[in-house]
């Protein structure tokens, strides 16, 4: 690490947001000028700074000097406190000022208008009120360059110490000296881990409550985050003291203690102790109750006889209905709630297409909805029947007040429908589900249709599983393959491949195919290969970018979504001097790019050209396309769903991913003309039967395997489907039991 020393002569670019800065420094003792980059806040000319960094080649701008903090140099001549009180580091004081304020004082001016700000009331045209102004924005410039030095012995960035002075203010130092673990709930991007070690540096005892306090919720969200609503209660007191370094019984006393709070809840599954934190205790409890509360419900009539209605439809419709849909029909037109199940060609679209005119035909007022926007246009472009969103159904908002989402419908203001259709409903986690159930008053149908044999949803729970497997919900699963469907190679493949079986492939004219490839260099060049020339010259009409996707069971290595990302992008998007870019951490976005959202974001405003309407929330998985970059403005235009126009701020593309490949899990819902997929060694947890089903039923037009064989038949063989520990089920079968006693 190297010191450097200079005045900011001037800045090239300044983010408010983050501090990030581009600026020219100069040194006037060595006459030196460098340009310097890293996060300063308050990034105004004339300040005198040490920075401490390495230096950089960029490779458009050249040579750089990186910083990772800073501190500032006071000023201590006439001339120096001048230049920096003109500066327009504090507000209120001009260039005049500044120079009438140092002709009063001298040297003592910085002393004064910090210690004894109404004495600038000395100086003409400054009143009670500027002095105030001008002795508080001083206090808070060198409170906050006291905190960025404070934390920067801890490893905290200058851009986290931003964060936390907007949080704690002048409380800042104190507030994370008494318990740094509250880091963890306040700052974004500060785990458990980060907290630990400024608890450690600080000296904190490593057996305090703050600590295991911390670290409980940190290992419960762990589980959380890998689906499951619950951990048994010996193996998370055993982890979490590994964790530590701490005895597991101190970890249970703090478990209890959690527990008479409220901010857990402990309790017997299936004869084992075991951990929930309180939201998804209470979000599977309502579950449980709503789903028996509907079931048993008296429900709106249909007018005329079931049977009649279908022969009816089937009339209109002119397709007849097997046994085994006429069953799925009829279960959901007699049942509170109804489960729908089936593979790919099964026909849960016509059944959902039949429902839907038995209910409009008897005057029973209809909703659809999906986990999706991608899975919601789906819908609506198969079936007909306008579809939204669950979210969009539940009229979500972002509350300022709870800094949460809310629902707009819920128990107080419920939904006003008689029917209630559920599509892709294997996508849909404990806490949706909470949210849903509770604006569904009693008396209203819910039918759920999905494909159990899907990947479990992304967020935490088992919920259609659990539905089914408790039997204390009617469902029906739909077993046969249709005519059309059959001479589909992807979804015969499919169901064989469910089923255990190994698929058939590169039979002439079919749409199922498997390019053998030994190494994963051979696997990444023949992707490219497929993108860039062998699809677009065999496909019509081929759009590389619209109309294939890259779908792979990782993120990292060199068929991760990451490098196939980076690699693709080179072939599809290449470099273009009429095409702004911008680099953000290790991500380089260009216009043009296929992009992904990462993570909900209930506050990010979009706008729809076609007809002006407006709203907000993006959400995790939505694909879209980057319009414009623009410099001048700092902002990044993406349009979702053709229409949909978002603008980021430089700032927010940490919410934005690359999308030519994405993981499986992130496809959930969606549909894609042409899915290619690698075939290689994976993590056997992720080499699965029901991942790689998962990946080929997203394809409508073609699916392309590149790899092994031998890998594809192993994941085949391995149908180790990733146990989730959740309670719905339980809860379900114990309601059961009880009701039979």
């Amino acid at each position: 690490m190297e010191e450097k020393t200079g005045i900011l002569a001037d800045i090239i670019y300044h983010n408010k947001e983050n501090g990030y800065t581009i600026a020219i420094v100069e040194n006037e003792e060595t006459q030196e000028q460098f340009t310097a980059v890293g996060c300063l806040p308050g990034a105004d000319r004339g300040r005198t700074l040490t920075f401490t960094g390495a230096w950089k080649i960029h490779p458009t701008y050249g040579e750089q000097f990186a910083f990772q903090s800073y501190k500032e140099e006071i000023p201590h001549t006439p001339e120096g406190i001048e230049g920096f009180l003109a500066s327009g580091l504090l507000r209120g004081i001009g260039k005049k000022t500044a120079a009438a304020i140092v002709m009063k004082f001298g040297e003592d001016s910085l002393r004064i208008i910090e210690e004894e700000s109404e004495r600038l009331m000395e100086v003409s045209g400054i009143g009670r009120v500027k002095a105030k102004s001008i002795g508080e924005a001083f206090k808070a410039h060198r409170e906050f360059a006291k905190i960025v030095l404070y934390f920067q012995q801890y490893g905290i960035s200058t851009g986290y110490a931003m964060k936390l002075y907007k949080v704690y203010g002048s409380d800042t130092i104190r507030a994370i000296e008494e318990n740094p673990y509250q880091l963890v709930d306040d700052i974004f991007g500060i785990g458990f881990r980060k907290a630990d070690r400024i608890a450690e540096k600080l000296g904190m005892d490593p057996h305090s409550p703050h600590r295991i306090y911390s670290a409980i919720l940190y290992t419960l969200w762990t589980y959380i985050n890998e689906g499951h609503t619950f951990v048994p209660q010996k193996q998370f007191c055993e982890l979490t003291g590994q964790l530590l370094d701490i005895n597991a019984e101190e970890v249970y006393e703090m478990l209890i203690q959690m527990a008479f709070e409220g901010d857990i809840h402990i309790e017997n599954v299936e004869g084992r102790a075991v951990v929930y934190l309180m939201a998804y205790y209470l979000a599977e409890q309502k579950v449980c109750r709503k789903l028996i509360e509907l079931e048993g419900a008296i429900l709106k009539p249909i007018h005329s006889k079931v049977d009649s209605l279908i022969d009816l439809t089937e009339r209109q419709t002119g397709i007849l209905l097997t046994e085994n849909q006429r069953q799925a029909v009829k279960a959901s037109l007699e049942n509170g709630v109804n489960v729908i199940t089936g593979g790919p060609g099964t026909g849960k679209t016509t059944i959902i297409n039949t429902i839907m005119n038995i209910f409009k035909h008897s005057n029973l007022k209809t909703a659809i909805a999906a986990p999706t926007g991608r899975a919601a246009k789906r819908i609506t472009e198969t079936s007909g029947n306008n579809a939204s969103t669950i979210h969009r159904l539940l009229e979500y908002y972002y509350s300022e007040g709870e800094d949460s989402m809310r629902f707009g419908k819920n128990e107080e203001t419920p939904l006003d429908y008689d029917v209630i259709i559920i599509d892709e409903a294997s996508m849909i986690d404990i806490i949706l589900m909470k949210g849903l159930l509770e604006a569904i008053p009693s008396g209203t149908r819910l039918i759920l249709v999905g494909d159990a044999d899907q990947l479990p949803s992304v967020g935490a729970g088992n919920v259609l599983r659990d539905i089914i497997n408790s039997e204390i919900i009617p469902s029906v699963k739909l077993t046969e393959i249709f005519r059309q469907a059959s001479e589909s190679l992807i979804v015969v493949n499919a169901h064989k491949i469910n089923q255990g079986d190994y698929p058939d492939c590169n039979e002439k004219d079919k749409d199922f195919f498997l390019l053998r490839r030994k190494t994963e260099k051979e696997m990444l060049n023949t992707i490219q290969d497929l993108c860039s020339r062998r699809l677009p010259s065999y496909f019509k009409g081929f759009d590389a970018v619209r109309d294939v996707q890259v779908l792979t069971p990782v993120r990292k290595g060199n068929i991760g979504s990451i490098n196939l990302n980076r690699e693709l992008q080179k072939i599809l998007n290449p470099p273009d001097p009429n095409r702004n870019e911008k680099g953000f951490s290790h991500r380089l976005f260009r216009e043009g790019d296929k992009v992904m959202q990462i993570k909900n974001n209930y506050q990010l405003e979009w706008k729809r050209i076609e007809d002006f309407s407006d709203g907000q929330g993006v959400f995790n998985g939505d694909c879209g396309f980057i319009e414009t970059i623009d410099t001048d403005f700092n902002q990044v235009t993406v349009v979702y769903e053709e229409s949909k126009y978002v603008k980021y701020d430089f700032s927010q593309l940490d919410e934005l991913e690359l999308a030519y490949a994405i993981t499986v899990h992130k496809s959930q819902g969606s549909e894609f003309p042409i899915v290619i997929m690698p075939i290689s060694w994976f993590p056997p947890m992720l080499a699965t039967r029901n991942l790689l089903y998962t990946a080929i039923t997203r394809a409508k037009e073609a699916v392309i395997l590149v790899g092994s064989e031998s890998k594809m038949h192993a994941m085949i063989d391995n149908n180790r489907i990733i146990q989730r520990d959740s309670g719905l089920a339980p809860k379900l079968k114990e309601f059961l039991i009880c009701e039979s006693i």
